[in-house]
């Protein structure tokens, strides 16, 4: 009898990458993080948040929508004004960065070569990115018409697609890139 390690070799590598690779780049998120706090006056707003709301911005605009955006740096978010009337913040958990580590330590766990690897989670964050920025003007949009459907927007619809998408890329990367072939799984 196979001891389990040999067993489950290859549930463990899988395991122990993506670990690794989660833990580090939560780490080194949460230090890129750090340098946003402000004692005094709460927590200034971080470049990928503002990022994320300026590009929303422009995609509301490039709609020809009424809209804006207000940097309050005294509580690190970004207020959404649609139509003249501030309807939604966009604060660093809407950035979706936490989402694009864990889709690519993910990636990078299931990996067998590391240029298509490297490529893949490139293409996906930056189609994370882009679907982030509409799933934030569309919930600016709702926001403004269907107020009293905030918490089924935010908090189920929403993530539902944003994490949908996720499994989707997971999905496409485990059953045509992964480079792994039947006969090894």
């Amino acid at each position: 009898m196979k001891s389990l390690f040999v067993q489950y070799r290859l549930f463990f590598i899988f395991l122990i990458k993506f670990l690794l690779f989660y833990v580090l780049f939560s780490f080194l998120y949460k230090g890129y993080l750090n340098q946003y706090k402000n004692d005094l006056n709460g927590r200034k707003t971080d470049v990928i948040t503002k990022s994320v709301a300026l590009h929303t911005n422009y995609l509301l605009r490039f709609l020809d929508q009424d809209s804006k955006i207000e940097v309050n740096n005294k509580e690190g978010s970004v207020k959404m004004i649609f139509k003249e009337r501030y309807v939604a913040r966009v604060i660093e958990g809407c950035n979706a960065i936490s989402i694009m580590i864990l889709f690519a330590a993910f990636i990078f766990a299931f990996s067998a070569q590391l240029k298509q690897t490297i490529l893949y989670i490139i293409l996906g964050i930056l189609t994370l990115y882009v679907l982030n920025i509409g799933r934030v003007a569309f919930l600016t949009y709702a926001l403004y018409y269907y107020p009293e459907y905030q918490e089924v927007l935010h908090g189920t619809v929403f993530p539902l697609l944003i994490y949908g998408f996720v499994f989707i890329l997971w999905g496409l990367w485990i059953m045509k890139f992964a480079g792994y072939d039947k006969k090894t799984v």
